[in-house]
């Protein structure tokens, strides 16, 4: 009896190696195939990220040693001015362009969601400038504003509208940014575009069976349906907007009277122009920081209004 009950526990033993044995070698080949990007991230994203938090704790000038000031870049950056309207220019252009660049990339999807001759082409045309260089876009859109020759005001004098000063303007700065991000919103609009095709044609049926007009079917079947397309959409505009950088260093250096001062060309300034090593990093996390609280607030905001068909409302 003791003999058997010591070969089953052998048995048992044996089994629980072999299984042991066997999870450390898919464990091992799961490490394996995930190396490449997990090195890569260590490398070149915590590693750096490290980096910035320890440097933005010291104050560095480049040409001479850091050293360790704890917390004061962060004090500083609450006493600067520049900073405060740096991050209103941003908010400016955030909570304006994004709604603004939302609806014209839906607006669009919608228009080139029929099915007429020739779609594909004209899908093309508007997907074009969103893949176009951004330094291209800033030198076409130089042109295009430009007081003395550009489009824009050749426009206005067909209307019998006097000529504007555009970029030179610090109350119209701000807005040409605006009206050249929606010249981009290309990549919004397939993604659009993608989920207006993925609606259940069935459901559009029904409702024009109920009587539904063409608003109430969009109102009550199209939008509900892409609401994930537009938190998407949505998340990925904010964050791309805290993070508008070369438009605005080619095309006015954060002029005119720093209106169009944002957020990453002030830090870029700090660190680049005045060698400010410590405050910049200071300030890229400050700017992480909001981006994340953004970011953080939508999700959980977003459970009251993106609707996804595989949940189960009770």
């Amino acid at each position: 009896m003791h003999l058997e009950v010591a070969e089953r526990m052998l048995d048992h033993i044996m089994q629980h190696s072999r299984h042991s044995r066997q999870w450390w070698r898919d464990a091992l080949a799961g490490y394996v195939f995930i190396s490449p990007w997990l090195l890569g991230f260590l490398i070149w994203t915590a590693g750096p990220m490290a980096a910035s938090f320890a440097i933005s704790l010291m104050e560095w000038e480049v040409v001479i040693p850091p050293f360790f000031i704890a917390f004061k870049n962060y004090v500083n950056l609450l006493k600067d001015p520049l900073f405060t309207l740096s991050l209103s220019n941003t908010a400016y252009y955030t909570f304006i362009g994004v709604p603004l660049q939302l609806m014209t990339a839906l607006f669009l999807a919608m228009s080139l969601n029929l099915k007429v001759r020739g779609i594909s082409i004209y899908r093309t045309m508007y997907y074009l400038p969103s893949v176009t260089p951004t330094v291209a876009s800033a030198m076409l859109w130089l042109w295009i504003f430009n007081p003395e020759f550009g489009i824009a005001n050749a426009a206005l004098r067909v209307f019998g509208i006097p000529k504007q000063l555009w970029l030179l303007d610090p109350n119209l700065a701000k807005p040409c940014f605006i009206i050249m991000s929606l010249w981009g919103v290309g990549g919004s609009m397939v993604i659009f575009l993608a989920g207006l095709q993925g609606v259940p044609i069935e459901l559009y049926e029904a409702a024009s069976i109920d009587g539904a007009n063409a608003w109430h079917r969009f109102h009550y079947v199209t939008l509900p349906m892409i609401t994930p397309i537009i938190f998407f959409n949505f998340i990925m505009g904010i964050i791309g907007s805290f993070q508008i950088f070369t438009s605005a260093f080619i095309m006015t250096d954060g002029g005119p009277q720093n209106k169009t001062l944002f957020s990453v060309l002030y830090l870029y300034r700090n660190g680049f122009q005045y060698f400010k090593m410590g405050y910049a990093s200071a300030l890229a996390w400050v700017i992480f920081l909001i981006i994340l609280s953004f970011t953080l607030l939508q999700l959980k905001f977003s459970k009251r209004w993106v609707y996804y068909e595989t949940e189960l409302k009770m």
